[in-house]
């Protein structure tokens, strides 16, 4: 399915429990680079439809099979993607319950958006490896590995094999991360690992700090793509969207 995005259409999949006439809703975000189809989502949408729970999956612009160009891509735009789909999952029918789940770049966008849209319009969130760092990279002028000026950001950046452009870093350079998920006052679940070398655990430290209502758990040797233990990453996802709806 498509879905209509203020830079163009998201591509998307909706997966609905069957027998179900209505039932809760956990829309998933990717990181930067990744895209619906791959993992952590992949496996919490199929987690969440055993336990009688709908989930919605997109691409950001620029990503996947969604409408846009990489180069274009901000954390800004993301956060207007989150919203138009956001704003159509609320018409689907038969949908009771609303809550966001986001891994790296993705769970920054979904902490944001969460906190732009309050509780309990957002009934739960969960925050993967958030990449919050994506600030202070910015700032000190580094992404993936590459360098630049920070106080003059290339017009464009080649990392691996996507084009970064210019207004990518200087977004990220003022964004409220924190301070605008922290208006958030539902129940998150923040899961990180110990062992994550692109997003380092104390940055879901910072964001445990902010809430008036979260819980962490950092796990022994996990990644930033939390593949070591990702059965347990999923297991702790799902059970808590479960207990909060």
């Amino acid at each position: 399915m498509n879905i209509s995005g203020p830079n163009g259409l998201l591509s998307a999949i909706l997966e609905v429990p069957e027998g179900k006439d209505s039932c809760p809703l956990v829309i998933l975000m990717h990181g930067f680079m990744s895209n619906k189809r791959l993992e952590p989502l992949k496996s919490v949408a199929a987690a969440l439809l055993e336990n009688g729970i709908a989930s919605l999956r997109f691409d950001f612009d620029g990503h996947g099979r969604s409408e846009g160009r990489f180069k274009d891509m901000t954390v800004r735009k993301e956060l207007e993607d989150a919203r138009a789909v956001y704003e159509a999952a609320r018409k689907f029918p038969g949908v009771n319950g609303i809550a966001f789940l986001g891994h790296s770049q993705g769970g920054v966008v979904a902490g944001m958006l969460a906190g732009e849209l309050g509780f309990p319009a957002v009934k739960a969130l969960v925050q993967l490896a958030p990449a919050a760092v994506l600030k202070d990279d910015a700032l000190n002028g580094v992404l993936m590995g590459k360098h630049y000026n920070p106080a003059d950001p290339p017009e464009k950046l080649r990392v691996f094999f996507h084009t970064v452009g210019r207004e990518y870093f200087t977004v990220a350079q003022k964004l409220p991360i924190y301070e605008t998920s922290a208006c958030y006052k539902g129940p998150v679940l923040l899961v990180h690992g110990k062992e994550d070398k692109i997003v380092p655990y104390r940055y879901s430290e910072q964001y445990d700090k902010s809430y008036p209502d979260s819980t962490l758990r950092l796990l022994d040797g996990e990644n930033h793509f939390l593949s070591k233990r990702r059965k347990e990453v999923v297991g702790l996802s799902v059970q808590f969207l479960k207990s909060k709806f």
